[in-house]
């Protein structure tokens, strides 16, 4: 019965091993695969343009994390907001030096304006909401910071004037742009080449 036991535990780890060698062999093989098909995280870029593209790309999921975690904690979010595109972005700057009395931006401060799709829910209907972006980042040392994102609601009429713009840097938008930057400083973003 000794004998037994014995052929049968050696049977037994012999095939274990071989299952072990099989497994590591095939993740080693899938592991080549998935490195060459997935975007390799890196660095944020210094690049103004490529850094906003790709800011751009994820915003949505982004600022729909946020109104989803203040849903959560009963803050005043709207209840049914979803954003569902952020547009290309533009680069040129507004000239500010005339609209001020006393310098109140850094000259490092680099303009950007993108414009946002978002859908609010009601109870029997749908609306949607073309926001305007006026976003103010920064290069620092540690990386790019958002300064300042002011924004304005397309008007609710057709042919009406739009809203006058307001601070959204504390809302779903600027919260999600912190959010972001923070995520791309510290080399978490994904980045197709």
């Amino acid at each position: 019965m000794g004998e037994n036991l014995r052929r049968i535990r050696n049977g037994m780890m012999r095939r274990t091993f071989i299952g072990l060698l099989m497994t590591v062999g095939c993740l080693s093989q899938l592991s080549e695969v998935y490195s060459q098909n997935t975007p390799q995280l890196t660095s944020c870029p210094s690049d103004l343009q490529r850094l906003t593209e790709l800011m751009l790309k994820d915003l949505p999921s982004y600022a729909n994390r946020v109104i989803q975690r203040e849903r959560l904690r009963d803050r005043p979010f709207p209840p049914s907001l979803y954003v569902l595109v952020a547009g290309s972005p533009e680069f040129e700057p507004l000239p500010l030096t005339n609209l001020q009395y006393q310098s109140v931006l850094e000259d490092t401060a680099q303009q950007v304006f993108f414009t946002t799709l978002e859908r609010q829910y009601g109870e029997e209907s749908l609306v949607n909401l073309e926001n305007y972006y006026w976003l103010f980042l920064t290069q620092t040392e540690k990386g790019w910071r958002a300064v300042i994102l002011f924004t304005q609601l397309a008007s609710l009429n057709d042919g009406g004037l739009p809203l006058p713009p307001k601070d959204a840097s504390d809302g779903p938008i600027g919260q999600g742009i912190r959010l972001w930057l923070r995520d791309c400083r510290a080399g978490a973003v994904k980045i197709d080449d």
